[in-house]
């Protein structure tokens, strides 16, 4: 039986640097956030959004993920509303892709809510990715072309380190690169001997 190893982390922490080590070391990586947004384009998904969130979002029947986003991490009632369309989505794509990988001893499923979104109940066990907090914002200010305030908006509305590292099995600490692979190694090590 395929084991589903959770990969979480604050927004900025640097999961994505982390599973692609894995990746790298011939482990299947589902990334939940890249999943979503592909979800976000289909004609179903996009139906629901509107009829929820209006056609103020859209410009020229496009949504604009800016404005959307300018509306949910401003109001902690309407991502609710948003991951209500979007979760049960990403869960049944998941389902699909893991019957593909079902011969992996194990695989990573990375979300940053996976605690928040109660994916984390499906996971045999979880790792967390952890940074300084100005780390974290320099990086995704410089990512996503975006400001400190809004870059905190985000880290507020998510659950923080403690919360993550208390329900986790395996914490990396993201700060030096050659650490954090070695980690992973050490990690994988482990993982194959369970």
């Amino acid at each position: 039986m395929t084991k589903i190893i959770g990969l979480t982390g604050g927004i900025g922490s640097g999961k994505t640097t982390i599973a692609n080590h894995f990746m790298a070391a011939g482990i299947p990586v589902y990334i939940a956030d890249d999943e979503a947004r592909k979800i976000m384009q289909s004609s179903a998904i996009i139906e629901e959004i509107e009829k929820t969130f209006g056609n103020a979002i859209f410009d020229d029947a496009i949504l604009n993920r800016e404005k959307l986003s300018e509306i949910v991490f401003n109001n902690p009632e309407k991502l609710k509303q948003l991951n209500a369309i979007i979760h049960p989505a990403v869960k049944n794509h998941f389902g699909n892709w893991i019957l593909n990988h079902k011969d992996s001893p194990f695989i990573i499923y990375e979300a940053a809510i996976l605690f928040e979104s109660g994916s984390y109940k499906n996971c045999d066990f979880i790792l967390t990715v952890t940074a300084p907090i100005e780390s974290r914002i320099q990086r995704v200010i410089q990512r996503d072309k975006t400001t400190r305030e809004k870059v905190l908006k985000r880290i507020n509305m998510q659950w923080n380190d403690e919360q993550r590292i208390s329900k986790s099995d395996f914490v990396i600490e993201n700060v030096n690169p050659d650490i954090a692979k070695s980690e992973v190694d050490k990690i994988l090590k482990i993982l194959k001997i369970q």
